[in-house]
């Protein structure tokens, strides 16, 4: 099993750079998961003390779970993968099934961060984006996906995500074997990732 792990600030479209590299690739081979998924339960917490969580600060990630996770996978066990709410700020009850696959793709901003999990990584790229892009991105999502108003996430960009993209992603962007820069379509760097995939599944 090939493990890659693709890390970046939030909105600087590690996303678009996924569908990029899975484009063309049979899905049967190719498996994803999202350290979105893997935040911590917060049930102990009421919802007004959930919406003061810092989800930017590694300590907010199961990183134990996704790490046991993806060795069960290797050795060919099936997973269930937890659903998290942001709405609820809190993981819900349901749970997707996700079988083992040639190479499995793991996204998220602080996956670099931690080194049990880095340590599993066959390739780890970083998606880098200029901030000002990245907070127009979040801006869009956050109020569109996630229910949130403007003065919210910007409140809470100041207030978090910049620190802790200071302090802990920007940082594990030394880790990378591979940097996209995603201010255009970079077809190389994304050429070869996928070269290295076929290779891999032939």
């Amino acid at each position: 099993m090939l493990i890659i792990g693709i890390a970046g600030g939030t909105g600087s479209g590690k996303t678009t750079v996924v569908q990029q590299i899975m484009n063309e690739l049979p899905d049967t081979e190719v498996g994803i998961i999202s350290q979105d998924s893997y935040y911590k339960a917060t049930d102990n917490l009421s919802f007004d003390e959930r919406t003061l969580i810092n989800f930017d600060h590694p300590r907010s990630i199961d990183f134990e779970l996704l790490v046991e996770h993806l060795k069960e996978l290797k050795a060919g066990q099936i997973i269930q993968q937890p659903i998290y709410s942001f709405v609820k700020h809190n993981r819900t009850k349901d749970y997707v099934t996700t079988h083992p696959r040639k190479v499995m793709i793991v996204e998220g901003i602080l996956i670099l961060s931690n080194p049990d999990l880095r340590d599993m990584f066959d390739i780890k790229i970083f998606v880098h984006a200029d901030s000002d892009e990245r907070l127009i991105r979040r801006l869009k999502r956050d109020i569109a996906e996630r229910g949130r108003d403007m003065v919210e996430v910007l409140g809470r960009y100041q207030n978090t995500l910049k620190p802790m993209h200071d302090q802990f992603i920007e940082p594990s962007k030394a880790f990378a074997d591979i940097i996209i820069p995603n201010d255009t379509y970079n077809t190389v760097a994304i050429d070869i990732v996928r070269t290295v995939i076929n290779q891999k599944i032939s």
